[in-house]
């Protein structure tokens, strides 16, 4: 039977668990037990390279924060370099959750607000005209 790797988000949960289980636990010491945790285990995959469960707790923007530095601890096959994107990753969720509380999934997140005119010049400048005729007729 194959060995199951460890993915991003399992690393992801661990270090919530971690901080769970005491929060005064500050983000050096919760990277520090990750990588002894993990060290000499086979590295996570690049095509799970996500964590799908925090689009509930915060916007992609936050959560994702730390997972270019992931990607290249990876690469570079350093596990002080991956948790430390996991940590970024971390930080970001949980101080977007104290200054303005869980996202609420029930309620539709509109990302393109206030950007939609500029979006519309940008789509303007490449977009063949037929195509834009294809998007304006699919909206009415």
């Amino acid at each position: 039977m194959a060995k199951e790797s460890v993915t991003v988000a399992d690393i992801f949960r661990r270090a919530q668990t971690i901080r769970q289980q005491n929060p005064n636990t500050s983000y050096k010491e919760i990277k520090e037990r990750l990588v002894s945790e993990f060290s000499g285990k086979d590295f996570p995959s690049f095509d799970r390279l996500t964590i799908p469960e925090m689009d509930g707790r915060a916007p992609e923007e936050d959560w994702t924060a730390g997972l270019p530095i992931v990607r290249r601890g990876i690469q570079n096959s350093d596990w002080k370099e991956i948790m430390q994107g996991i940590i970024i990753s971390l930080e970001q969720v949980e101080n977007y959750e104290q200054q303005h509380g869980a996202e609420n999934s029930k309620e539709w997140h509109d990302r393109s607000k206030g950007i939609g005119k500029e979006l519309d010049k940008t789509l303007g400048k490449w977009m063949p005209e037929e195509l834009k005729a294809l998007v304006e007729k699919a909206k009415r």
